[in-house]
């Protein structure tokens, strides 16, 4: 039988799609990291306090396709890469700032202040070479209870050890109305996907799963900025798979024979 290069591919994703249930079906319990909620709308009437020392409704924050970060703003690990990515791809991203989207960050850290939000924008929104507003890129800090009633809603769990938290880097992409429409995991972008990510906002689309399924299956290349098969990962999933099928074979033959 020949196989076509099209038919190794779809191949390759079905067994994708084995590998990567198999892992799922052990990861169902989120204490720290992303337990997706795609098509699930935040709150308008929480209220943050922003930049300025403001207090805003969520509501009035969210009024465009917006691309959300969690982090906090003292962070001396992911947050940091999160940011510095984040800034670098809207910096390119094919979209107009302040028109066709706006970005959002929201600590994590109840005990941070506006004035740390004060700060962190301007590091971040000057460090932009292109023209971009600086009431599109808003930053947010909350008491307790609302920090942990907008991250449950988002699906974004994470936990305080020491002075520090532990928690995941991601994305969110959430339309005008505001509706989770995609996840975009990790702490670096690629300025197509975000693009994508934030038209499916705007129509209101949500994005499944799928995201999640070809990152099993892809490694993204920070320095060249694209994805490349992971074959390691999917060959080694196939192992297991096909180790698992022929002790399962083994059991029933002997079955039989009893």
């Amino acid at each position: 039988m020949r196989f076509s290069i099209k038919n190794i591919f779809y191949l390759i994703l079905v067994l994708c799609v084995f590998s990567f249930r198999i892992v799922a079906e052990n990861d169902d319990h989120v204490t720290v990291g992303i337990d997706e909620k795609l098509g699930a709308h935040f709150s308008g009437d929480l209220v943050f306090t922003n930049s300025t020392g403001q207090k805003v409704k969520l509501s009035e924050v969210l009024t465009k396709p917006t691309l959300l970060a969690f982090v906090y703003y003292e962070c001396p690990g992911i947050c940091n890469n999160t940011l510095t990515e984040l800034a670098w791809v809207v910096d390119r991203v094919d979209l107009e700032p302040g028109e066709d989207f706006q970005v959002l960050t929201i600590s994590i850290d109840h005990d941070e202040s506006y004035e740390l939000a004060a700060k962190s924008k301007n590091d971040y929104v000057t460090s932009l070479k292109r023209k971009f507003p600086k009431d599109a890129w808003t930053f947010l800090v909350a008491d307790s209870l609302t920090v942990k009633k907008v991250t449950s809603e988002a699906g974004f769990y994470f936990k305080k050890v020491g002075d520090e938290y532990r928690h995941a880097g991601a994305l969110i992409t959430v339309s005008p109305e505001r509706k989770i429409s995609r996840y975009i995991f990790g702490s670096q972008y690629n300025q197509f996907d975000v693009k994508m990510a934030l038209l499916d906002a705007k129509a209101g689309k949500t994005n499944p799963t799928v995201a999640k399924l070809l990152q099993f299956c892809f490694s993204y290349d920070p320095e060249g900025r694209s994805y490349s098969l992971n074959i390691t990962r999917i060959v080694g999933t196939i192992m297991l798979i096909s180790v698992g099928i022929f002790f399962a074979f083994l059991v029933l033959k002997k079955k039989k024979k009893n």
